[in-house]
Formats: structure tokens, sequence, C-alpha cells
């Protein structure tokens, strides 16, 4: 027969025991939560970039005549204005967009993640926004949303889901090329605000991100064009901080804020990358041709041994190879692209590649040095 004392301590136990079923766990350390948000870029060794927009309609020509630089910048290349260009919706119907074959392509090569060009510099969206008509809702592939079935495929095929967007807009009204100098980059890179008009790009653009966050919780956000002037250093703080309320778990590149100062989540290098180890997470991005966007007559590709040395280096330096691949009008991407992957990932099986994955012990965060 049990007395009291047994009773009176089991009960304790008892509720000891709740207690601790019951217990809230303990706050991640800002450290801790950033290396659990960055265990699968750190384990990763090679991501697909795929830019598709409008300009892929075009293929790098413009009235029937070849134009220079990366096909992605046409418009500004070509100086077309922005109304102009904003008819080419109506032609552009990517028919042949295969989220499935894409998304199993890299995997195939041997990628663990994908990153597409929801809205480059043109402005133009790749789903259905509610805050602009200039999107893939007013084409004729109206009623496809391209986002959600290559963010679909690539749950199927355990591909990451990555998002690019970028900071400046060639279609929104708020600002406007500044048309200084010569080189398209210069002229159109550096983009305007209109007096008065920031906050409302600002709202716009942060409705956008959200907007994408909730309807595809990407694993990734990859920004671009932050050397505008009009963006500033806490403009890319505010956004970096919206994103890490909404989604604790997404990681973002350093282009949302000033690139040569901020480095969270992880440092992006295009068309070229280290030449030593780098201490942080950080990746490199390359095209496979001399351009991102597809380009009719772009045919200097890089054959299979010189990507698999730059993802060879770029590994041993504690860093990610994210390979650029770009669909046609059609939607669909290139055959000599496909070719240099298959052939890529033979390399791979044949010589594997350890990855030096750098060991993280305080948060990155901005270049004191550089302020």
């Amino acid at each position: 027969m049990k007395t009291y004392h047994h009773i009176l301590t089991l009960s304790l136990v008892a509720c000891l025991l709740s207690a601790c079923v019951h217990m809230e766990p303990s706050p991640k350390t800002p450290l801790e939560a950033y290396n659990a948000r960055m265990e699968w870029f750190a384990q990763s060794q090679y991501g697909m970039f795929i830019h598709f927009g409008l300009y892929s309609h075009l293929g790098g020509e413009w009235k029937g005549e070849q134009v220079d630089w990366y096909a992605e910048w046409i418009q500004a290349s070509a100086d077309i204005p922005r109304d102009e260009y904003a008819k080419i919706i109506d032609a552009f119907n990517p028919a042949g967009f295969n989220a499935d074959f894409i998304a199993r392509t890299a995997k195939d090569a041997g990628m663990t993640y994908l990153v597409i060009t929801s809205k480059h510099h043109e402005g133009f969206c790749l789903w259905d926004s509610a805050y602009t008509e200039f999107d893939v809702a007013g084409s004729a592939l109206k009623g496809r949303d391209l986002l959600a079935e290559l963010s679909k495929a690539c749950k199927k095929h355990g591909i990451r889901f990555g998002l690019y967007y970028s900071i400046i807009d060639w279609n929104h009204p708020a600002q406007q090329p500044s048309m200084n100098g010569k080189h398209p980059f210069k002229r159109w890179g550096q983009t305007v605000m209109h007096d008065g008009r920031k906050q409302e790009y600002i709202d716009y653009q942060t409705s956008q991100i959200m907007e994408l966050i909730s309807k595809y919780e990407p694993a990734m956000l990859w920004f671009d064009g932050d050397w505008v002037d009009w963006w500033t250093m806490e403009d890319g703080l505010q956004l970096y901080d919206a994103i890490r309320e909404a989604a604790p778990d997404i990681i973002v590149n350093n282009r949302v804020a000033k690139r040569d100062q901020f480095e969270l989540d992880f440092v992006t290098q295009e068309q070229k990358h280290f030449e030593a180890a780098f201490p942080k997470h950080w990746e490199g991005c390359y095209t496979m041709n001399k351009s991102w966007g597809y380009k009719k007559h772009d045919h200097e590709w890089k054959d299979a041994p010189t990507v698999y040395n730059k993802l060879k280096d770029i590994n041993e330096k504690g860093g990610n190879l994210l390979l650029n691949v770009g669909p046609d009008g059609n939607g669909e991407i290139q055959p000599e692209a496909i070719a240099i992957l298959r052939e890529t990932a033979t390399l791979i099986q044949e010589n594997p590649i350890a990855k030096k994955v750098p060991q993280i012990t305080a948060v990155p965060g901005v270049k004191e040095t550089r302020l």
C-alpha cells in the first residue's frame, strides 16, 4: 500500500515530467539560427541559374539586328523605350517551358538547387502579381504559373527552389534610366528615382517579395541591382530584416544591400571567383556561353572540362558554382547547354569533388571598415 509520501513523490515527478514536455525550447542564438538555415547551402556544391524573361523572346536581336552585350540587357543596349519594349508581352508565348524537364536536368547534372529570374531589370514578372499587369498573366500564357510549376518540379526531384529579384526596374514609373554615358550599363543600369516616388517603389518591391514568399515558399532569394545610387545600405538592411521576419529559414544573397559592404547570408561573385579560400559562405555564378539570357548568335560555349574545373576550384575554396542556362523564346534550354551539363556530370562521377565547407564562428554582417 502506497504511503502519502510515495504518492506525493510520484505526483511531483509527474508534474516535473509534464513541465519538461511542455517546456518551450531555448531560443537559438543568432549564430545557431544562421548556421541552421545555411546548412543545406553549406553542403551544396552546384546549382542552376535560369535567366528567362521577355528578352528570351528577342534572343539578342532587335528589328533584325544583332545586339551586343548580354541578351537580357537588350532594352538597354538598343535603347528601347519603355512603352515599345512592353509590347513584346503580346508576342511572348513560351509554351515549351517544361518545369519537370528543367528540374530533372538539374538533378541529373548533380545540382542541388536552382534559381530563376522572377523579375529581371526589365520589370516583367514571371508570375501573376497582384501589384502589376506587366506579368506572365498578361501574355499568351495566362492561366499558367511558371514559378509554381517549377517549384513543384523542384520538390519532386529534391532540388531547392530559389528566386532572383532585381532591385532596379525599367518598367516601373517611379524610376527611369539615367541615360548618362555610352555603355548600356551606365545609361540604363544606373536608374534615377523621380522626386517623391522612392517610397512608392520600395512599397511595390516589398509587396512583391512578400507575395513571392507567400505563394512559392522559396529556399533562397537572390537579389541584384544594388549598385544604383538611390538604393542605400539602410534600404537593404530594412528589406533583409523584413524577409527574415516573414520567413526565418530563407537564405538571402548579400546583394540585397550594398554588395561591397554586406555579407549576409552569403557572398555572390559574378563571372569570376575568389583566388584563395574565402572563410564565409559564398557562391560564384557563371554563364555557359557569353550571355545570361538566350542569345541566338552566341556560340562561345565553355566545354565540360572548363565547367568541371571551375566547379572544383570553387568548391575547394569553400563556395558553390551557380551555372546559368538561358531558355529560348519557347521556354526550352539550348541543346548545347544540356550537352555540357551531361558531360560535366560524367566528369563529376568519374572524379568526385570534395567541398571545403567554411566553419562559421560569427554571423557575417556589415564590413565596419568600409562604412
